[in-house]
């Protein structure tokens, strides 16, 4: 085992340290310890480790390790690409959870077996060095990502968008995939989850590596484990060859797994296992295979809800969701609206090598005014509609009551200006002028009718 590196140990145990010292040593670079947490800046500034193993219990309070929580956040506020593998004798599932959430890479229980943790600081040094090198190689795509390109404003292939929620959610892209946390991935059906993901790996030092997709809610339970570990030949019926899994097949670079929240509680314990080992082991094989891989899950499911249910185990959610990115749903999205329906258009109208004209003043209101319960994908399908044949209507009528989409002949004309006022001011997020141009009327207008419909 080839660790190398550079490690700090803080612990009040000189016989920690001791022991430490002598097991670490011959396979890292230098070691530092110290028995004081308040010198931890000063060793940061002067001797760079990579790798920090932090007690967790001072002489301030024995057993709750608040000491431990509080000098990890430390740490991290100095420097965020830290990795922390946090030590303590009171060992709790709260506990380990709290940890990992906090910012910590690992969670070693003393006494400590001395091959899981020679196993620990061996990872924790890889990742140190993948963070780094990440945040060097993302500076200068992360900057690209900023300025974006091209006539539709900010643009990184389909990644359109340059509204402000679009905006920041672009400078987190690039901010988190310069490290090599784990990310997780929450919007709506349709906002474009996946397309994140691909531009998580792409901002990456990992972007040569391989980016393996895999949608967690077409798999049955029973397929779960070949799918995600590999077979060896005739592991079980109808193996006839063997066959790498999705995680094995993401070695080195990112795993996406689509579609979190529909696991099963034994395939979440299976997930969890493989995540916490970083092995895997084919299904009839005893080899171990040790992975490096960057986790990136998409839900729209509510996750924490189904851990207050009892559905999805916490301590997996907090391993998934090191950091969390939200991708917003396409009617908080302003003008993305029109520069997404443009790009589509433009798209379907080359696929079908036809001329599309350009949207018309009614039709931009439309497009504006419309809910779009199906975000980008069905902004997708209704431009290639429009492609395929202009002469359809530009949105099918939902029929909905509610004033939402195409409205219907069933309600009157007091319930139809009163749902798209409130659609319109919803669009603009009470930007009065802007709803007025919405609707096609003057500001003193509508002004008259929020005040006749009492809004």
């Amino acid at each position: 085992m080839e660790c190398k590196g550079k490690v700090l140990i803080v612990d009040d145990n000189e016989d920690v340290l001791l022991s430490l010292n002598m097991l670490l040593r011959p396979w890292v670079d230098a070691i530092r310890v110290i028995s004081r947490p308040e010198r931890i800046a000063e060793f940061m500034d002067s001797f760079a480790p990579d790798v920090i193993l932090l007690d967790m219990n001072f002489a301030r309070d024995v057993a709750s390790g608040e000491e431990g929580y509080e000098w990890l956040a430390r740490i991290l506020e100095k420097d965020p690409a830290s990795v922390v593998i946090l030590m303590t004798a009171y060992v709790d599932t709260e506990k380990t959870v709290r940890a990992i959430k906090a910012g910590a890479v690992d969670f070693v229980p003393k006494p400590w077996n001395n091959r899981k943790m020679l196993e620990a600081v061996h990872s924790a040094v890889d990742l140190r060095r993948s963070r780094m090198a990440a945040l060097q190689a993302a500076a200068t795509a992360a900057q690209e990502t900023l300025q974006g390109n091209g006539e539709d404003g900010q643009r990184n292939g389909d990644f359109i968008g340059e509204s402000p929620q679009m905006l920041q959610l672009k400078e987190r892209i690039a901010r988190v995939a310069a490290t090599s946390a784990n990310v997780l991935i929450t919007g709506e059906n349709g906002v474009g989850k996946d397309v994140v993901a691909h531009e998580l790996h792409r901002l990456s030092a990992v972007a040569g590596k391989p980016l393996v997709s895999i949608d967690l809610g077409c798999i049955p339970e029973q397929l779960f484990e070949s799918e995600l570990f590999g077979h060896e030949k005739g592991a079980f019926t109808g193996a006839a060859s063997p066959k790498a899994g999705r995680v094995e097949q993401a070695d080195g670079g990112t795993l996406f797994l689509d579609e979190i929240g529909n696991l099963t509680p034994a395939m979440q314990q299976k997930l969890l296992t493989m995540i916490e080992k970083r092995e895997v082991s084919r299904i009839g094989s005893t080899r171990v295979r040790r992975i490096n891989v960057r986790i990136v899950a998409a839900t729209n499911a509510n996750l924490r809800e189904r851990v207050a249910q009892g559905t999805f185990r916490e301590d997996l959610l907090y391993r998934l969701n090191t950091i969390e990115l939200h991708v917003p749903p396409l009617r908080e999205r302003g003008s993305d609206i029109l520069l997404l329906a443009r790009h589509f258009c433009r798209m379907y109208a080359d696929k079908y090598r036809v001329e599309v004209p350009d949207f018309s003043r009614e039709e931009e209101r439309l497009l504006l005014l419309h809910p779009w319960h199906g975000n980008v994908r069905e902004m997708q399908h209704c431009m290639e509609r429009r492609a395929i044949d202009p002469s359809m209507p530009l949105l099918p009528d939902t029929g909905r009551p509610d004033g939402e989409g195409t409205m219907t002949a069933t309600l009157n004309l007091e319930e139809l200006e009163r749902a798209a006022i409130h659609r319109a001011l919803e669009r603009s997020n009470g930007n009065m002028s802007v709803a007025a141009e919405l609707l096609g009327i003057t500001r003193y207008a509508l002004y008259r009718k929020i005040d006749k419909y009492g809004i």
